[in-house]
């Protein structure tokens, strides 16, 4: 009787500690035990390679936030500590994200393949921290073993329709990192907005960077707030960014718009367009404030017809000198160069842009723009680095290093990883955080309706892609475009909890994802919002 109480009271207490494993993302392999490990200030970290100071600082400055209190480092510990160790290795391993994470009632050991693989492991055991502020903090008995699917696990983020403050792309990034994601992309100029500092260009944000007023309400809107509005960062402020990211083994990916969404750019030097002279159109749906004579940074959302003038060798040297200032600012080895959406009508009427056709026995706009993408790709390459475009850059032929962006749909990308390019999936019907969350949504989006658990459904790779194929698909990202989000709480609402649910699209195999245990997960996750004083929306909540 006696033993068969024994056997009872453990497998309770193991049903007790698999309950409190709420990761997410899912790691690929967890086994839960008995009993817990308690952190408190007396727990010390135990550490002998420089190289984990990223993860070890993160973790302290998470403790100190959230808890109030941080561990100190040492050489040694017999008991009551968490190691952090790194494996040698002569050549690179398969997967610098592979590491173990093991805990039991004395202490916790993280070994992994690569300084980047501890951090992952900080992630997870982050997720195992109770979601209420205590002092000490018990948390499960538990082995991980555990690395990401995919390369490429991004969130993008548009300054240019509404500007937000350093501070909140810090949060911003933290919000990637807490998510075992890896890639940042900074949609930096728009038609409504230049964000980035170019000091051989001044007037990109003396003027560039601010507009006389936006509509008010869904397109077309109902007004004009009639307000100065806009923003730029520094050079100092992206390389801080910059900094940030890198501590987080997060990578900025900058995107410089061309030919297309570049109002704010020729409303800062006009002779970048075809037709300097005429002032800039808009729709006469929407209310206009102040002068409209000119070139003017635009006041609404859409596409529009003046872009960069693919005739004159003035555009080119105003963009490579653009380029040259971004390449020192962001390490990273992609540029994204945006590529979507530019009308040709301007091109067609346009002399210059006849003539360049004609010179390059191009056969049509869309080669044009296929010549201006080649370009602009040729000089990038010569300076070491590769272009991302949107999926367009298609059309009228694909650079020969392009990575495509595959937003319209999954053609774009089936196509480009056919043609044997590199390709990020991000279609905006899974991977667009500005559609709605409900169909009966309480705030202006963009429209569409994209719930989480249409986001948790995606499978990244396209089941038409050969094996081969599918190999090219390097991974996908959440975009956040923000015509209807004009300040970081409406953000954060729009990303959580969809945010969580594409983090375990990208980290886990598919043959470890299920949607009523991430349900269950995501409960718990709900509670971490909480904790971390973000907002969400809680539609999901209320099923």
């Amino acid at each position: 009787m006696k033993k068969c109480l024994l056997f009872f009271t453990l497998i309770f207490s193991s049903m007790v500690y698999a309950q409190d494993i709420q990761i997410i993302p899912q790691p690929q392999k967890v086994r839960a035990g008995n009993g817990s490990f308690a952190i408190s200030s007396k727990t010390v970290i135990v550490s002998k390679d420089r190289k984990d100071k990223r993860s070890i600082d993160f973790f302290n400055h998470y403790l100190q936030q959230f808890y109030g209190f941080s561990l100190q480092v040492k050489n040694a510990a017999s008991t009551n500590y968490i190691s952090f160790q790194t494996k040698r290795f002569i050549t690179k391993p398969a997967n610098e994200g592979h590491y173990t994470l093991d805990v039991t009632p004395r202490r916790i050991v993280i070994d992994g393949d690569a300084d980047v693989a501890n951090f992952y492991a900080v992630q997870t055991l982050i997720q195992l921290l109770p979601v209420e502020r205590k002092k000490t903090l018990s948390i499960p008995v538990v082995a991980v073993e555990d690395e990401p699917r995919f390369g490429y696990r991004g969130m993008h983020l548009d300054v240019g329709r509404h500007f937000f403050p350093v501070e909140f792309i810090k949060k911003y990034i933290d919000f990637i990192a807490l998510h075992k994601m890896n890639t940042f992309h900074w949609h930096l100029t728009e038609d409504q907005g230049w964000r980035i500092e170019i000091k051989k260009y001044p007037n990109l944000t003396v003027k560039g960077a601010y507009r006389n007023g936006t509509i008010i309400g869904h397109y077309p809107g109902t007004g004009n707030t009639a307000q100065y509005y806009g923003g730029y960062y520094t050079q100092e402020q992206v390389k801080e960014v910059v900094r940030y990211a890198a501590d987080r083994f997060i990578t900025v990916i900058p995107e410089i718009e061309m030919p297309g969404h570049s109002s704010a750019a020729i409303a800062a030097y006009p002779q970048l367009s075809c037709f300097p002279d005429e002032s800039t159109k808009h729709s006469p749906k929407c209310v206009w404030n102040g002068d409209s004579t000119g070139k003017q940074v635009q006041q609404t959302w859409g596409v529009f017809e003046d872009v960069y003038c693919a005739g004159k060798e003035n555009t080119f040297h105003f963009l490579e000198d653009v380029l040259d200032e971004v390449m020192q600012l962001f390490p990273s080895k992609y540029i994204h160069i945006g590529g979507d959406e530019c009308p040709k009508a301007n091109w067609h009427r346009c002399p210059l842009c006849q003539q360049r056709m004609r010179d390059n026995n191009l056969k049509d706009e869309h080669a044009l723009q296929s010549y201006f993408i080649q370009r602009i790709e040729k000089y990038l390459n010569s300076k070491g680095r590769q272009i991302i475009g949107w999926d367009e850059i298609l059309e009228g032929g694909l650079a020969p290093n392009a990575t495509v962006m595959s937003w319209r749909g999954e053609k774009g990308g089936i196509e480009a990883a056919q043609q044997k390019h590199t390709v990020v999936m991000t279609p905006g019907e899974w991977c667009y955080f500005d559609h709605s969350q409900v169909k009966n949504e309480d705030s202006v989006t963009i429209g569409g309706y994209t719930s989480v658990e249409k986001v948790y459904s995606y499978e990244p790779v396209p089941a038409q892609l050969s094996e081969q194929q599918s190999q090219l698909v390097w991974g996908a990202q959440g975009n956040v475009w923000t015509e209807y989000m004009n300040n970081v709480s409406k953000v954060e609402y729009m990303i959580f909890p969809r945010m969580s649910a594409l983090s375990e699209v990208l980290w886990t195999n598919k043959e470890n994802k299920n949607w009523n245990d991430f349900d269950k997960r995501l409960q718990t996750q709900f509670k971490r919002y909480d904790l971390w004083e973000c907002n969400y929306s809680k539609a999901y909540l209320k099923k």
